[in-house]
C-alpha cells in the first residue's frame, strides 16, 4: 500500500515538474519576444531620426546622442546634425513612441476588461470626444483670447481634449454596468457617441473663421506637429506611470478573462477593477491624444498583433502591446514624413488607411478571442 502511495506521489511530482518546465519555457519565450520588439523599436528610432528631407548618417545620430548623454565632443560629418536631431526629429519621434505606448496599452486593457476584441480608445468614442474638446478650445479660444491664443492656445487645446476624452469613459463604464449590456452594445454605443461628437465638431467648423477652421482641420488629421521637449516631458511620467499601474493589475485581469464569477470567487473586486483600469487607461490615451490629435486604430491593431505573439496573459500582453503600438505608430509617422518629402503626410491618414481595413477584417472574422 505504501509503495502504491509513494509511486502515485512520485508520478504527480514528476508531472508537476514537467508542467513547471513547460511553463518556464513558454514564459521565457514570451519575455524574449518582448525584448526583440524592444530592440526593433530602438533600431527604428535610430533609423527614423536619420531619415527625412535632410538625411543624416546613423553614425552622426549616434554621435549626437552620445555627446548629449555623456557630454563628449565628437565631430559630425553634417554640421546641422545636432540641430536636426535634438530640436526637430527626436522630440517628434519620442512623442510618437509615447503616443503608441499610451494608445496601444489602453486598447489592450480595454479589450480585456470589457471582453470585447473590437474596443479601443478610438472605437469607444474617446477620440471623438477629444476632437470636440479640441474644437471648442480652437474656435472659442481664438475668439476669447485673441492675440494671446498663440501663447496659451496649445495648452488650452490639450486641456480641453484631455478633459472631454477622459469624461467619456464614465459613460462607457455606466453602459458596461447596465444589466443585460453585451460587448457589442459598447461598440455601438461608441459609434453613437462618435456621431454626437462629430455633430458638435461640424457645428463648430460651420461657425468658425478661416484661421480657426484651418487649425481645427489640421488637428483632426492627427500628427506630431506639436512635438516639443516640453510635451515629451509632460507625457513621459503620465504614460509610463499609467502603464506600470495597469501592469500591476495583470493577474486580476487574467482572472477576469475567465469570467466575472470566477474572478469574484478568486477574490477580485470586479467593479473596482473595471473602474480603476478603464480610468487609468483612458487617462493615458486621452493625455497623448491631447497633444497629437486624432490617431485611430493603434489601440485596436497593436493588441491583436501582440496577442498572436504572446497570447492573452496580460503580464506579457500589456508591455508587448505598448511596444508594438510604439513601433507601428513610429513606422507610420516615418512613412508620412518621407513618402512625399519635403511635404509631410499626417500620420492619422496612414493609420486610418491601415486600421480601417483591419477593423473590417476583425468584424468579419469569426474566431473567438476570449
Amino acid at each position: 500500500m505504501n509503495l502504491t502511495k509513494n509511486s502515485d506521489f512520485i508520478e504527480r511530482y514528476t508531472d508537476a515538474e514537467k508542467l513547471k518546465g513547460i511553463y518556464a519555457k513558454h514564459t521565457g519565450k514570451k519575455i524574449s519576444i518582448v525584448f526583440i520588439i524592444l530592440l526593433l523599436l530602438a533600431l527604428a528610432v535610430l533609423y527614423s531620426v536619420a531619415v527625412g528631407a535632410a538625411s543624416i548618417s546613423i553614425s552622426d545620430v549616434i554621435k549626437v546622442l552620445t555627446n548629449k548623454i555623456f557630454h563628449l565632443k565628437y565631430t559630425y560629418s553634417n554640421s546641422l546634425a545636432e540641430t536636426i536631431v535634438m530640436q526637430l526629429r527626436l522630440p517628434r519621434i519620442l512623442l510618437a513612441v509615447l503616443t503608441g505606448i499610451g494608445l496601444a496599452g489602453a486598447g489592450a486593457v480595454m479589450q480585456g476588461i470589457l471582453h470585447n476584441p473590437l474596443v479601443s480608445p478610438y472605437t469607444l468614442g474617446m477620440s471623438g470626444a477629444a476632437s470636440l474638446g479640441a474644437a471648442i478650445g480652437i474656435v472659442l479660444g481664438k475668439s476669447i483670447l485673441g492675440n494671446y491664443f498663440g501663447v496659451a492656445g496649445t495648452y488650452l487645446i490639450a486641456f480641453n481634449a484631455f478633459v472631454f476624452g477622459f469624461l467619456t469613459i464614465f459613460i462607457i463604464i455606466g453602459l458596461a454596468r447596465m444589466k443585460g449590456s453585451s460587448p457589442e452594445t459598447l461598440v455601438l454605443a461608441g459609434v453613437a457617441l462618435g456621431y454626437i461628437f462629430s455633430a458638435g465638431v461640424s457645428a463648430l467648423k460651420y461657425f468658425s473663421n478661416n484661421d480657426a477652421l484651418k487649425d481645427l482641420v489640421v488637428w483632426l488629421m492627427g500628427g506630431m506637429w506639436g512635438a516639443s521637449w516640453k510635451a515629451v516631458g509632460l507625457l513621459t511620467p503620465v504614460v509610463l506611470i499609467c502603464m506600470v499601474i495597469l501592469l500591476g493589475y495583470a493577474w486580476d485581469m487574467n482572472a477576469l478573462s475567465a469570467g466575472e464569477d470566477v474572478a469574484t470567487n478568486l477574490g477580485v473586486n470586479v467593479k473596482k477593477l473595471q473602474f480603476v483600469c478603464l480610468t487609468i487607461a483612458t487617462l493615458a490615451a486621452s493625455a497623448t491624444v491631447a497633444f497629437t490629435g486624432v490617431i485611430g486604430f493603434i489601440g485596436l491593431v497593436a493588441p491583436h498583433i501582440s496577442r498572436l505573439f504572446v497570447g492573452s496573459d496580460n503580464r506579457f500582453l500589456i508591455p508587448c502591446s505598448c511596444l508594438m503600438g510604439a513601433l507601428i505608430l513610429l513606422f507610420a509617422d516615418t512613412v508620412g514624413r518621407i513618402i512625399i518629402a519635403p511635404v509631410e503626410l499626417p500620420v492619422g491618414i496612414i493609420t486610418g488607411l491601415v486600421g480601417g481595413p483591419y477593423f473590417l477584417y476583425m468584424l468579419l472574422r469569426k474566431k473567438k478571442f476570449y
